[in-house]
């Protein structure tokens, strides 16, 4: 039999570790909610839109009805709503009228057919009304006919949403990185009423319209010689995991010298996605030291580059092991940064830039070899500042490979800079709701950061693209990708 023990303490003690119990309690409960998705803002139960970042067919509803079987049960039946709306009467109306091309003299105007969208401009909404004037006219044989002229191609077919609204739905959600329910918060204040399912519906054109675009773009950027790879995780909503998201990853492709990138998602981050999108890619990837790209094609065809930044990035995290060996690799990165930033501040060309590197980055990298070398066999294998070194050497030759090429840069520094905003989207919307919703994110962030990288304003480029895109031809598509440059 067990015995016991009594343990005297202070009333003081007792409280104090009473507190300690409730507080843990408190905490297992906030942790609770983290994982089961009921966390703060990022989670509005009146809301569904909040936590996920959209879902591909917002405009899908349920409507009850009876169906007869050995009972009588209410069933969901799927009913497509349309995507138009009754547009709100306090608004401006700004009226544009469209006259048919070559009346004939005398003509009786009969009517007109009137077409309203809802157009936003500057943070402020407004609605063009489009005019286009009906006429009778009489023909030689004595019959008539009815003229309009032809209503301008609209984003969405038979909808009312401008191209500038859609752009500003889209432009809010990737690069301000608003949640539907805010964006609807903010119309609200304008007496703008807009229910979830129009906006998302509203939303999916919009993507759907782009996906030309971001072939175009894909076309385009896989016809450079020298790209930088680096992949990012996306949690993903599915119908196969309940209450679970899946570990989706978003590849990123980016082409320095032209200012390009492209986000491609896939389901994992095994070596099938890059395989694909290269297969038929040749010269020069750099990546970090993440083993698929190894092997991806044969020497003759490819020629990968590491990142600088990644090695050092070891020796600074052996600080605490071998804080003396760490710092003086430090200090010779250092010094290779440098050279960098000589030929950034000189506007150094390529060629320029080359001849610099020759001239000084080439002698510091036989001078860091050497002391890795040397190194190697002095410290602990498993120990940090060991690893900091087999990894450094590992990569030894794709680490200098950039001196090649004047074009090459030192580090993948720039495709992280590219793949930030999808990091702070996560943190606003959680995840995708479905693996085609994470699609879309790689199409817009694609053309998002492109305009980025080219210093042009993404609103104002997106709502001239959705304008011009139903009607422009396929094969010059490419023409209105941000920066093109023929």
């Amino acid at each position: 039999m067990a015995s016991t023990e009594t343990i005297t303490i202070s009333k003081s003690e007792y409280e104090s570790m009473k507190w300690q119990i409730s507080d843990l309690a408190r905490q297992l409960a906030h942790l609770k909610r983290i994982i089961y998705r009921a966390k703060s803002e990022k989670f509005i139960p009146s809301d569904p839109a909040q936590g996920s970042l959209f879902e591909v067919e917002p405009v899908a509803v349920e409507e009850k009805t009876r169906q007869q079987v050995s009972y009588t049960r209410e069933v969901s039946k799927e009913k497509k709503q349309p995507l138009r709306l009754e547009l709100p009467a306090h608004l401006e109306r700004v009226e544009e009228v469209i006259e048919p091309a070559d009346l004939p003299q005398g003509v009786k105007k009969i009517g007109e057919v009137v077409t309203e969208v809802l157009e936003f401009k500057a943070g402020k909404f407004f609605v063009r009304r489009i005019i286009r004037p009906k006429y009778l006219i009489s023909t030689t044989d004595e019959q008539t006919e009815i003229r309009v002229a032809e209503l301008p191609s609209l984003p969405i077919p038979k909808g009312n949403a401008a191209a500038s609204l859609i752009a500003w739905i889209l432009v809010s959600k990737f690069v301000d990185h608003l949640p539907f329910y805010r964006q609807r918060q903010m119309f609200k204040r304008q007496q703008v009423e807009l229910p979830e399912s129009t906006l998302g519906g509203w939303f999916s054109a919009g993507c759907h319209l782009l996906d030309p675009m971001y072939e175009a773009l894909k076309k385009r950027l896989l016809e450079t010689d020298y790209l930088m790879a680096d992949e990012s995780p996306m949690p993903v909503q599915t119908k196969d995991k309940p209450g679970a998201t899946h570990r989706g990853y978003q590849w990123v492709y980016y082409d320095p010298v032209r200012r390009m990138v492209l986000f491609d998602y896939r389901q994992s981050r095994g070596r099938e996605g890059p395989r694909q999108m290269l297969k038929d890619f040749k010269r020069y990837l750099q990546t970090d030291g993440y083993t698929v790209y190894d092997n991806l094609k044969s020497k003759e065809e490819m020629t990968l580059l590491a990142c600088m930044a990644h090695a050092r990035r070891k020796f600074d995290q052996a600080k605490d092991n071998d804080r003396a060996r760490a710092e003086q690799a430090l200090k010779m990165f250092a010094e290779l940064y440098q050279v960098e930033q000589q030929a950034r501040d000189q506007q150094m060309n390529h060629h320029q830039r080359q001849l610099l590197r020759e001239e000084l980055s080439v002698p510091l990298l036989n001078r860091i070899e050497q002391w890795l070398q040397q190194n190697l066999g002095q410290v602990a294998p498993g120990s940090g500042i060991g690893k900091a070194i087999r990894y450094t050497l590992q990569l030894w030759p794709r680490l200098r490979s950039y001196t090649q090429d004047g074009r090459f840069e030192m580090d993948n520094n720039l495709i992280e800079n590219s793949i930030r905003p999808l990091a702070l989207g996560r943190k606003n919307y959680l995840f995708a709701g479905s693996h085609k919703a994470a699609q879309h994110v790689a199409i817009m962030y694609s053309l998002l950061a492109t305009c980025k990288l080219n210093d042009i304003e993404p609103w104002a480029w997106l709502k001239d693209t959705l304008t011009k895109l139903p009607d422009y031809p396929a094969n010059r598509l490419h023409e209105l990708l941000p920066g093109y440059q023929g």
